[in-house]
């Protein structure tokens, strides 16, 4: 099964849907850290809704999804950007303990203290130009039902998410309601959306995460003819960079990054979501605020 996304509206109903598989972009993110099963299942969910929320906007740049935990979870972020490249992470507090049977609220809202944000984040801002954030309320038992909760209340769109992730792939389906032209919901084709609710809620987890796009888009919709089908490849990337990590130490301030310099008069940046190292000499740290301060003064300082 390769790394998909598929598109499709239905004829003469005003409906659309999506089917996301990512065993290799799933593979990748996973590489260079392992997880908890129940916290490696919810960040697998959230990669595989970032990527059905992505291509569910006309948007050039981000879509960053991102929790901040109050429970065993600290942090989890998934990434797809407008050429479906996608990247995520998570990220465990010291003394976490986590168990296979954990759930959203026991992962990450266990005080009701947790927050989810989607963030938009253009690629050419303008001056003074800010990313576009909404709020998420962590409101139903997993992250489908979260986002279920949020597109049906907040963006006024009907719609049914279905979400799986186990350690081979993660693999997502959407079924929206279209609006009319007018912004109001398409009432002529009423009955098709109570038509359709039903059918897509007999997908399971085990045949979205094993079936290809188009055994499940026949199975379930062969007495509805598919208008527009359209197929794109998804893949992982980072875009972490030298300049990035020279900038976040720049605005970490001095103290705060020469208080990471090692006894090897080195410091070492590894990117949380690809695990690339960035290792910079003292010298180098020191001339981000204070060129003047030459080799020979920096080893004194140490």
């Amino acid at each position: 099964m390769s790394d998909t996304l598929h598109r499709f509206l239905f004829k003469n109903a005003p409906v659309k849907g999506e089917i996301v598989h990512l065993p290799n972009t799933w593979r990748d993110i996973r590489a260079h850290k392992r997880y908890p099963a129940a916290v490696e299942k919810l960040l697998g969910e959230m990669v595989a809704a970032s990527a059905l929320l992505s291509a569910n906007l006309k948007f050039d740049g981000s879509l960053i999804m991102q929790i901040q935990g109050d429970g065993p979870v600290q942090l989890l972020v998934a990434e797809c950007r407008a050429d479906l490249t996608m990247r995520a992470t998570a990220k465990l507090r010291d003394d976490a303990q986590v168990d296979d049977s954990m759930d959203l609220a026991a992962l990450v809202n266990v005080n009701q203290a947790g927050k989810f944000a989607i963030t938009l984040d253009p690629n050419h801002r303008q001056e003074g130009q800010q990313p576009y954030q909404s709020i998420v309320p962590l409101i139903g038992e997993n992250m489908a039902q979260v986002l279920e909760h949020y597109m049906n209340n907040s963006e006024q769109l009907e719609t049914e998410i279905q979400l799986a992730a186990n350690h081979e792939n993660a693999a997502g389906f959407l079924l929206q309601r279209l609006p009319n032209h007018g912004g109001g919901l398409n009432v002529e084709f009423e009955h098709t959306w109570e038509d359709f609710l039903p059918i897509a809620r007999t997908l399971g987890a085990v045949e979205l995460l094993e079936q290809s796009a188009e055994t499940l888009m026949h199975r379930l919709f062969w007495e509805h003819p598919i208008d527009v089908h359209t197929t794109d490849d998804v893949t992982f990337a980072c875009t972490c960079s030298p300049a990035k990590v020279t900038n976040m130490l720049t605005m970490l301030g001095a103290d705060e990054a020469f208080s990471m310099i090692d006894e090897q008069l080195e410091l070492n940046v590894s990117c949380d979501f690809c695990g690339q190292n960035y290792r910079f000499s003292a010298a180098q740290v020191h001339d981000l605020f204070d060129p003047s301060i030459d080799s020979a003064s920096v080893q004194a300082l140490h």
